[in-house]
């Protein structure tokens, strides 16, 4: 086969294996550990199913966990909250915008004050109290390929995790003369003084049954923890709140929370958590195979990607206490990638992770725990298509499609409109907007039902099938944009008005204005992606439509602007990059097709300043860099999170440096970075190595899925890259490298290696 001008050789590929698990450690470890307990709920180590979430201690004298579900939401009055009735004043807006009134937003609202979401929140701890005493030699870890996590302390060993396959908390620990107070404990940081609590304990046929049931202050709603108690040898007796085992080899631990109106049958659910166990010798049997049940589906999803960047063998065996301190350590990636890419798959499940993922361990969650849709669920869900995680995509599509009702109240009573508009924050039951002010007017963010089903149009290209609910909901969003977009300017485009950048506004005018970019690649990208997916004479009209919109401008700086209206200056230091939707995610903006925008694109994100170092913020600088090629940028971003402390001992991470506000952005943000630097890929394009910083020479990327329809896993050396390539689908691209550009023709099941040369 002759060579390709690029320098690269196809030839058939070889199947690569997975990276071991837990095998020596000239390997990436799939997992962390600690030589002691967590002294702080935030640097527990966490379980979870996409349900239910545990927050693990591993204290052997007081062993906790707290338990988490993603539907425990507090009832704070925003419940039947309705999105503002404005759309008889909307015309009055929009004419004294568009005559140049820069504050002419100002008054858009309702007058109603700033209601937040209902605050997510924890349930209880499960704890076993034993009498303190001298600790021998300890460990804990969390197992990413099972979920599990152990804390082993002489003779003593707790093993949690949460069941995928039976939806249910799984506790086993053993010790000879097991003997404990267990007990269901609600007293956790800020839990309400008022919140009305009840336990319960009795020995059953099925084992000793714990209950808690909790009412909300002033709610109908309530939820209640149930803990199903299965003893091997001693003793077991009720003990008020909880029971107490004496002399026991062994307990096992099924734990299930629910969130309700009106009372719970708590002796009907422990029959079906007894109903799971089978018939055996001993808890030992039942929890191997509850362990197995679950493994057989976590194990698989988790393992289909991975990364090694050639880390030291010794600093890939330290703890994670250790690790994160060492910010320039190629084992504090490798071991970031595989932690966020585990939160990731642990978080996601009924629905997306929120702010905090699917845990907390305190009442007074920031932002009220919720999802906030114009940044961080997107961020924190970049990865799903290209690492292989469906399941977070469609926990993403389980939010949207379950809002969509609420997202059609939004457009009419807003702006009178057929369609569909998105919120920007979400408890996960109302897809209602009220949550807005005068300084954050989200209720006019009109490029949210794009950008929140972006991710979705990406995965279904990159399955190469189409969901219908998907293709239903871009025709609503192409039908707003139809009734929205009616306004024109001199020279005949029409006009986003009013207009919204998240959640930043021009120099000297107001947060209520005109053209921001978001909204201009929002528009043009939903009414284009709603014609390919509806042709006819709806695609003809919508694809018209998106022609009339505005071109991006470039302000005096040489740099996109964030408002495409004259007078409307840019505000550089912000968390946000709004405007560069058009970068990334969307492909509208790019160094091949658009190099003139892709410059002035690079120009913005130079002048952009990173405001409160937000962790949200820093790695979306850093997927724009590599999708415009800058390397070096994305280095910088990488360098402030990981020397700006971000981590906890759990690998969960904070909002801000020295792990100030519990918050998941950087932890599940970070593989999409790793893997954007390294592959990029559209429906007809692959683009290799376009952003690889110095400070990794060599490494394995595995298990990519691109959105044409391959598997992509790439090797690399100061001597070589290698790239194989696995098609599903027949189909001809456009190969990008350093050496530049070629077509490539791939052929169903027939794969392909490229050998590059040095980087």
């Amino acid at each position: 086969m002759s060579e390709p001008a690029d320098g690269s050789t196809d030839a058939p590929a070889h199947g690569l294996t997975d990276a071991p698990v837990h095998g020596s450690t000239d390997t990436p470890v799939h997992g962390t550990w600690e030589p002691a307990p967590a002294a702080r709920w935030e640097d527990a180590f966490l379980s979870g199913n996409g349900r239910h979430g545990v927050m693990v201690f591993g204290d052997p004298n007081d062993d906790r966990v707290i338990v988490n579900h993603h539907t425990l939401v507090r009832p704070n009055g925003s419940e039947a909250a309705r999105p503002p009735e404005l759309a008889a004043r909307l015309k009055g807006v929009q004419d004294r915008l568009l005559a140049g009134d820069v504050t002419a937003g100002e008054d858009f609202t309702d007058g109603r004050p700033l209601l937040w979401v209902q605050p997510f929140h924890p349930a209880f701890q499960v704890r076993l109290l034993r009498t303190p005493r001298e600790s021998p030699a300890y460990r804990r870890e969390v197992d990413f390929t099972t979920g599990v996590v152990r804390a082993e302390c002489g003779g003593r060993r707790s093993e949690v995790f949460v069941s995928r396959a039976d939806d249910v908390i799984v506790q086993h620990v053993t010790e000879a003369d097991l003997t404990a107070d267990v007990l269901l404990d609600h007293r956790l940081p800020g839990v309400p003084s008022d919140l009305t609590v009840g336990h319960g304990s009795v020995l059953t046929a099925e084992g000793a049954l714990l209950t808690l049931r909790a009412r909300y202050p002033g709610s109908e709603r309530a939820f209640t923890g149930v803990t199903l108690a299965v003893v091997t040898g001693g003793r077991t007796r009720t003990a008020p709140p909880g029971i107490r085992i004496e002399g026991a080899r062994s307990v096992l631990l099924l734990t299930r929370v629910r969130r309700h109106k009106g009372e719970w049958d708590a002796l009907a659910e422990a029959r079906e958590l007894r109903v799971l166990l089978p018939d055996g010798d001993g808890d030992e049997d039942m929890y191997d195979v509850l362990l197995a049940r679950h493994t057989a589906l976590h194990r698989p999803a988790y393992l289909r990607a991975g990364l090694e960047l050639g880390a030291d063998p010794a600093e890939r065996a330290l703890p994670g206490s250790e690790l994160v301190g060492r910010p320039k350590s190629p084992a504090l990636l490798e071991r970031l990638f595989a932690a966020g890419r585990y939160h990731l798959l642990s978080a996601a499940g009924m629905l997306p992770p929120r702010l905090t993922g699917l845990w907390t361990g305190d009442w007074d969650t920031a932002w009220s725990g919720a999802f906030t849709t114009d940044a961080n669920v997107n961020l924190q869900t970049a990865s799903a298509a290209a690492a292989a995680l469906p399941e977070v995509s469609e926990a993403h599509a389980a939010l949207i499609h379950g809002q969509l009702p609420h997202w059609r109240d939004n457009a009419r009573a807003v702006f009178g409109t057929r369609g569909v508009v998105a919120p920007a924050h979400t408890d996960g039951e109302s897809g209602h907007i009220y949550h807005l002010s005068r300084e954050y007017p989200l209720h006019v963010w009109t490029a949210g039902a794009d950008w929140l089903l972006k991710p979705l149009v990406d995965h279904d290209e990159t399955r190469g099938a189409r969901d219908p609910r998907l293709a239903a909901a871009l025709a609503e969003v192409a039908y707003f944009y139809e009734d929205f977009l009616t306004r024109t300017d001199e020279n005949g485009h029409v006009v986003i008005v009013p207009s919204y950048s998240p959640e930043n506004r021009p120099a000297g005018a107001s947060w209520i204005t005109l053209n921001s970019a978001m909204d201009l690649s929002a528009a043009r990208h939903a009414l284009r992606t709603a014609a390919d997916h509806h042709p006819g004479p709806d695609a003809e009209r919508w694809r018209a439509l998106a022609d009339r919109l505005p071109p991006h401008r470039v302000n005096a700086d040489g740099a996109l602007a964030e408002w495409a209206w004259p007078g409307l200056d840019d505000t550089y230091d912000h968390r946000h990059l709004s405007h560069l939707y058009g970068v990334w995610p969307l492909d509208e903006i790019n160094p091949y097709d658009t190099p003139e925008l892709a410059a002035a694109a690079h120009r913005a994100l130079a002048l952009r300043g990173a405001e409160n170092d937000s962790a949200h913020g820093h790695l979306h600088h850093a997927l724009v860099a590599a999708r415009l090629r800058d390397g070096e940028r994305v280095a910088g971003a990488l360098d402030n999170v990981l020397a700006g402390d971000f981590f906890h001992v759990s690998l969960m991470s904070g909002h801000y440096p020295k792990r100030h506000v519990y918050n998941a952005d950087a932890a599940h943000t970070l593989p999409a970075v790793l893997i954007e630097m390294l592959v990029q890929s559209t429906p007809g394009r692959l683009v290799l190595f376009p952003a690889l910083p110095t400070a990794y020479p060599s490494g394995r990327l595995h298990g990519i899925r691109t959105r044409f329809g391959a598997e992509v896993d790439l090797t690399w050396s100061p001597e070589e890259r290698t790239a194989v390539i696995r098609p599903t689908r027949t189909t001809r691209i456009d190969l990008r490298t350093s050496a530049g550009a070629r077509p490539l023709s791939l052929s169903a099941g027939e794969d392909c290696v490229l050998t590059l040369g040095p980087q």
